[in-house]
């Protein structure tokens, strides 16, 4: 049986002026998977998860998101169908509480779905976070970096994601904060059947929570495969890992 494509990008490329970000890139992202997108800084990856949700315009390519073609569209546009961006640096309301940045997130689908299909989303996200059930009245602003970061998730999940870009969740995070972090983006699968986009800076731990991977560099798609191989392949291990493969 053949696996159901949630996103497809076809030979994408994205300038800035003269500057190309990404060129040429294609990559696909099937139901249920984690997909880990592998890079130096500046090699593309926030760029290409930017463009996917509509905040740039790509000069190049085409994106399929569930056999519809989205290239082009506004990033309102391509919320309301269910795909889902969490960028970097934890962007919570920082002056609204917990629970408010959460019925936020189901601001596209609030009055479709119905107030009690809203709070029971909200239930499961705090039986998911159970942290932030107990800050649920604290502003944003006041929780610490992993509990924003976890805010900052569970309000992308409430806005029902079928595909969930998530773009370096751990950025900044103290290293036992960043594994619970990741250990939740792999219970999200789990618990909503969630598929996964992932940029993290911890190439291992991205890895092991993944199926697959990419590797981006100067805007190119230069490495794929299983995540289990890619965590044995030397160059990676040479290049991210600063680890010498004789």
């Amino acid at each position: 049986m053949k696996e159901e494509t949630i996103i497809e990008i076809d030979n994408l490329s994205v300038s800035y002026g003269p500057i190309q970000a990404l060129d040429g890139v294609s990559l696909h992202v099937n139901k249920g998977e984690i997909v880990a997108l592998l890079g130096a800084n500046g090699a593309g990856k926030t760029t290409l998860l930017q463009t996917v949700s509509g905040l740039i315009k790509p000069t190049k390519g085409d994106l399929k998101y569930l056999n519809e073609r989205i290239t082009g569209l506004e990033a309102e546009q391509i919320v309301k169908k269910h795909l889902v961006h969490v960028p970097e640096h934890r962007q919570v309301f920082s002056t609204l509480t917990v629970l408010d940045n959460l019925y936020l997130g189901s601001f596209h689908h609030y009055k479709k779905s119905g107030k009690n299909e809203v709070e029971n989303d909200i239930k499961k996200v705090f039986e998911l976070f159970p942290i932030l059930n107990e800050r649920k009245s604290q502003l944003a602003g006041t929780l610490s970096g992993g509990q924003q970061q976890m805010l900052a998730i569970a309000r992308g999940v409430m806005a029902k994601p079928e595909l969930l870009l998530l773009d370096e969740p751990t950025l900044g995070l103290a290293p036992i904060v960043a594994k619970e972090v990741l250990e939740l983006v792999s219970e999200l699968r789990k618990e909503f059947g969630t598929t996964v986009l992932l940029i993290e800076q911890n190439v291992v731990s991205s890895l092991k929570i993944a199926d697959r991977g990419y590797v981006i560099s100067h805007g190119e798609i230069v490495k794929s495969g299983m995540a289990n191989v890619l965590l044995k392949d030397k160059e990676i291990k040479e290049a991210y890992l600063g680890q010498t493969v004789h």
